[in-house]
């Protein structure tokens, strides 16, 4: 058996050449990416457009490298799912997901394309009303809020450095905030290509000397506990469920529109999309594979950094070196979209009419952001599963709704009834968690709750066909 170790600080010089590499090639594509700013601005000076969305102007490789960079900023969560799980986290971090992509892909993008909106809110706006807007923006920037991620990170650097997780949470934001907000989404988008190379790599190498040192499938069964290789993985039907209404979200997350919206033209979306897919599969395949190996041969480990710990010992001098920074690069690539997106939220659609520069107030609120991350992170005591679930949890219930609804019928939803039933899903779940209930009620989660009461106020209020509809306008 392997051992848990306390630091890895016994790292050889190439090792750590290879890691500053890495970290050295993400801050020279955020360098570029700034460079690539100044230029546009030398047209467009201080073009809100063209730091937020790249002047609408992300190709297909980009696009796919973003978005897939994007998603798993939550690594030690994912294997803190699976060590206690199995592959329960493939069926709900994974398989409920794809389903949601292809309906994004197939179904949601075609209509978004046909809005030039900045953010998911703005896009809100246009659909419901101001007042919609408002509301939609409060709860994106909650949900958006990088806590996992920042959370995550400050326990990366605990564990390579042996720096207490609350100062590497603020040193480790500090430095994703400051290449974020030089360049824009530029920054992001370049840096992200980097680190979707590197993250892809770090993860298959795992599985690769996984396999060819302890064998295969064979080896998992007689080493994990049977209830790591069904389904549910020893949970309820209903909170197993939960997880693919929450996947759901991806209808109208943020991350998502983001990218829509910086697009250079819908064909990119729906190629991007599916190509992502297929990457993500094989990605979510390799990291709970890996944890799964994790948890047969460090058992007594903690959870969320035993697939960390027994990567290091199990890849040789170099090798290591480079799955330390891909872990890094996976962190990164999710902290700085979040960053980012949430800044946007904060500075764009909340707080546009009191800044009269978009731009400079979108990199202050990059940081005041990262310091409420790191606060949120010590509210929900480091659980990855809790901070997932409550702020997705919230997000869907409110917002997916309403949202689906304006795009199948646009028009029947008045911008009061948006917010009406948005605020009453919120209150719902809020009173249904921390009300005394009968015990044969206590596995009904809050989230089930919400989505019945919007959705029961929407069909119950919503206008008539014959109705005037409200004019929709388009930028």
């Amino acid at each position: 058996m392997l051992n848990e170790l306390k630091t890895v600080s016994y790292f050889q010089w190439a090792d750590w050449l290879v890691f500053f590499a890495v970290l050295g090639a993400t801050a020279a594509a955020a360098v570029y990416g700034n460079k690539r700013l100044k230029k546009n601005q030398k047209n467009h000076p201080q073009s809100v457009l063209d730091y937020l969305l790249m002047g609408r102007q992300l190709t297909l490789p980009l696009f796919v490298a973003t978005l897939v960079a994007t998603w798993y900023g939550g690594i030690f969560g994912v294997n803190e799912i699976t060590f206690n799980y199995g592959i329960y986290n493939f069926v709900t971090q994974g398989v409920f997901w794809y389903i949601a992509y292809l309906i994004f892909a197939f179904f949601i993008a075609p209509k978004v394309a046909r809005y030039k909106s900045m953010t998911l809110p703005d896009l809100t706006g246009q659909m419901f009303g101001p007042k919609a807007a408002k509301v939609a923006a409060v709860f994106t920037f909650f949900y958006i809020t990088p806590v996992a991620y920042v959370l995550s990170l400050g326990m990366f650097l605990h564990m390579v450095f042996g720096i207490g997780v609350l100062p590497g949470m603020a040193v480790g934001t500090l430095f994703a905030g400051l290449y974020t907000a030089w360049g824009g989404f530029r920054s992001v988008v370049f840096s992200d290509l980097v680190q979707f190379f590197v993250m892809c790599g770090a993860v298959l190498l795992v599985v690769l000397f996984s396999v060819g040192t302890f064998g295969g499938w064979g080896f998992l069964k007689a080493h994990l506990p049977a209830s790591h290789f069904t389904i549910t993985g020893g949970n309820s039907w209903l909170n197993t469920l939960i997880w693919g209404f929450i996947a759901l979200s991806t209808l109208i997350d943020p991350s998502f529109y983001q990218r829509c919206f910086a697009a250079k033209n819908p064909s990119v979306v729906k190629k991007g999309v599916l190509i992502s897919t297929v990457i993500w599969f094989c990605f979510d395949l390799c990291t709970t594979t890996g944890s799964l190996y994790a948890r047969a041969l460090l058992p007594q480990a903690e959870p969320g950094q035993a697939y960390f710990f027994y990567a290091i010992q199990l890849l040789p001098v170099g090798l290591r070196g480079f799955f330390v920074a891909g872990v890094l690069s996976i962190i990164l690539s999710t902290l700085n979209s979040f960053l980012f997106i949430a800044s946007n939220t904060l500075s764009f659609d909340l707080l546009r009419t009191r800044f009269k520069n978009v731009v400079f107030s979108n990199r202050i609120a990059i940081f005041a952001v990262g310091l409420l991350s790191i606060g949120m992170a010590y509210m929900f005591h480091g659980s990855f599963k809790e901070i997932w679930l409550v702020l997705g949890s919230y997000f869907s219930a409110c917002l997916l709704v309403p949202i689906l609804m304006g795009y199948l019928s646009p028009g029947r939803i008045s911008d009061g009834l948006f917010v009406a039933s948005s605020l009453a899903s919120a209150a719902a779940m809020t009173a249904w968690r921390f009300l005394p209930k009968h015990e044969m009620l206590q596995a009904l989660d809050p989230f089930y709750i919400g989505v019945a009461t919007g959705l029961i106020l929407l069909i119950l209020l919503r206008r008539r066909k014959n109705e005037n509809f409200a004019r929709i306008t388009y930028r």
